[in-house]
């Protein structure tokens, strides 16, 4: 029987050991399920011969619990956990949130704003000299400055601020091994600098011994706008490993070095780290974690996204190339589901960051990678795009026909646009036939054009030619299903006119989101550039940004017009934007006259 690793030190002298290899401190609660990023690290470990042991949310206000096991013979590793700990605390609006849905019970208080650095600080206060290897998603996209919207200026890089010796970006299975293997053969974590996937902090640019893109220094792009939005679109081009070149950002006496993102996983290695042996639940010192309701009966059948939305980050951290597991791999982790007791017959998801990308974009990735200036759906599908549907048909005629399957969801973000452009419609009909339930949920996020592009989303025409393509399937396999569009308020780009325009389409439609999502300038993402600098960093013009509370809220409440509650801001809106026309009580009016 599979057993959890060892989350105290008295299992840890059960199973024989004196001392561990390393130590795997979380900001979540330990959940040893492959949607997991700590689990696959620590099993990866595992399996390659490590002993590993679990710190799942310790006490960060003393250094008690960093001593749990003692002092690791190889290193202690550090995330913050499946989302950044920020996000996690705070909603866009800089409240906190009422609850953590990877902590027991949902409750929040488990773990510190930014975690990464607090637990690196706990750990250098109980061990002066042993190697801190920082990673997960807080890591990875703040592994150069970076602009901090929760304090609102830019921060240096958390290798600096969390005082780690190095930090891991992007997915780390193949870099943790070959740091274990390091580490192991008796390297100093100093001189492991020339490993795919981390950057580390260094006075020698001599150790790199290749061609470098030298960044703005900190003390520049802190002070300069146009220094920062220059700075991050260079990161945003080398981003692949194919096609990229290691950067350089200069801080006052050392530099932070970042080297090539790691190769994409073979589906050969994709296949394995999901074989390992996860107990695939949450550890029974907790009563519940909640985030395993999502995860529990859906499968992860791929990774990578070269849809490239500018509000997403998984172009700095999973990259854009896409990796798929076999249908033999997926076919056995479903088999694995149908034995669990509590499995009703209902397979969840079956997708990744995009569900419906089964293959590389173009056969010139597989060498050159993704090009760095061109995107391959944005403005318009490029002409060596593959689109090409059937072997995710294939994968999910064979899902739904296991014993014991009654329906396999698509729950994943589906690509709209490259759904669309399929000439060959049979996955579009299988879908609506087989793979949703009343509804499918898509992401067109807005339908302004200008405000579109700077999301780098396709322009409203698709988005309705598909609305189109999809009634006349329902119609024809008699289905009654609904779209249900997610949208998003003040992106950059966004004004109130703009605003006015997502309202007067949701009229037409007669919809209204449940709903609402305003912007969130997170770490890592083009939009987040923009946010910042009022500056699109691929063409250096200015952009408008809406950022003050009241025009925020006014772009929400037009979402929601039909709110009594956002009555006042809606006129106040419309009244801004002389738009008398939609108050009063004809049929294109969103609000009623005031009496």
């Amino acid at each position: 029987m599979t057993q959890f690793l060892p989350v105290t030190k008295q299992e840890m002298i059960e199973r024989g050991w004196n001392q561990p290899d390393f130590v795997y401190v979380s900001g979540d609660a330990y959940v040893d399920h492959p949607s997991f990023g700590a689990a696959i690290i620590t099993r990866t470990l595992e399996a390659h011969g490590y002993k590993v042991c679990m710190l799942a949310q310790p006490n960060w206000k003393s250094i008690e619990d960093f001593k749990r096991f003692g002092k690791p013979r190889l290193a202690f590793l550090v995330s913050s956990g499946n989302i950044d700990s920020m996000v996690n605390h705070y909603s866009v609006s800089k409240k906190a949130r009422k609850q953590d849905l990877y902590s027991n019970n949902g409750e929040s208080g488990h773990r510190p704003d930014r975690a990464v650095i607090v637990y690196c600080q706990k750990i250098r206060e109980a061990y002066k000299d042993v190697p801190i290897l920082i990673g997960g998603i807080e890591a990875s996209l703040r592994r150069l400055a970076h602009y901090d919207y929760w304090d609102d200026k830019v921060r240096q890089s958390i290798l600096v601020d969390s005082g780690a010796d190095l930090c891991m970006f992007g997915m780390g299975e193949n870099s943790i091994v070959e740091i274990a293997d390091a580490l192991d053969s008796g390297i100093d974590v100093q001189y492991l600098t020339y490993l795919d996937g981390i950057v580390y902090r260094t006075k020698d640019l001599s150790v790199i011994g290749e061609d470098y893109i030298l960044l703005p220094s900190y003390e520049e792009i802190k002070t300069n706008k146009n220094a920062y939005a220059l700075s991050f679109q260079k990161q945003y081009l080398n981003t692949d490993h194919f096609a990229s070149k290691i950067l350089v950002e200069p801080y006052q006496g050392f530099y932070i070095v970042q080297n090539h993102p790691n190769r994409p996983l073979t589906q050969m290695e994709f296949d394995d780290t999901y074989a390992l042996p996860y107990t695939r639940t949450y550890h029974p010192m907790y009563d519940y974690i909640p985030a395993i309701e999502e995860v529990k009966f859906s499968l992860i059948s791929n990774r990578g996204c070269f849809g490239a939305c500018n509000f997403c980050a998984l172009n700095f951290h999973q990259g854009r190339i896409i990796q798929t597991r076999s249908h033999e791999s997926l076919l056995k982790e479903a088999k694995i589901l149908i034995q669990d007791p509590d499995f009703k017959g209902y397979i969840h998801d079956v997708g990744g960051p995009t569900a419906n990308f089964r293959q590389l974009a173009c056969s010139k990735q597989e060498t050159h990678g993704a090009c760095p200036s061109k995107q391959c759906l944005w403005p318009k599908p490029c002409q060596n795009l593959k689109i090409d549907h059937s072997d995710y048909v294939e994968l999910l005629r064979k899902l739904r026909n296991l014993e014991g399957v009654k329906k396999v969801f698509v729950r994943s973000g589906i690509r709209y646009d490259y759904l669309y452009y399929d000439k060959d419609e049979t996955f579009f009909k299988e879908l609506i036939q087989h793979h949703i339930s009343g509804q499918l949920k898509v992401a067109p996020e807005h339908i302004s054009n200008r405000v579109l592009d700077k999301m780098g989303k396709p322009r409203r025409h698709v988005y309705e030619k598909f609305v189109e393509k999809y009634n006349r399937f329902n119609k024809e396999l008699h289905k009654d299903q609904y779209l249900v569009p997610y949208l998003m308020s003040s992106h950059p780009g966004s004004d109130l006119k703009a605003a006015i325009e997502l309202a007067e389409y949701l009229r037409d439609i007669h919809h209204q989101p449940q709903q609402v999502q305003d912007f969130y300038p997170t770490p890592g993402t083009l939009s987040t550039a923009m946010y910042y600098t009022e500056l699109d960093p691929r063409d250096m013009k200015p952009v408008y940004v809406a950022k003050s509370p009241k025009e925020k809220a006014m772009q929400r409440a037009l979402m929601q017009y039909k709110n009594p509650k956002n009555y006042d801001l809606v006129y106040e809106a419309l009244m801004k934007e002389n738009r008398q026309d939609l108050i009063g009580n004809g049929p294109k009016c969103l609000i009623r006259k005031k009496y």
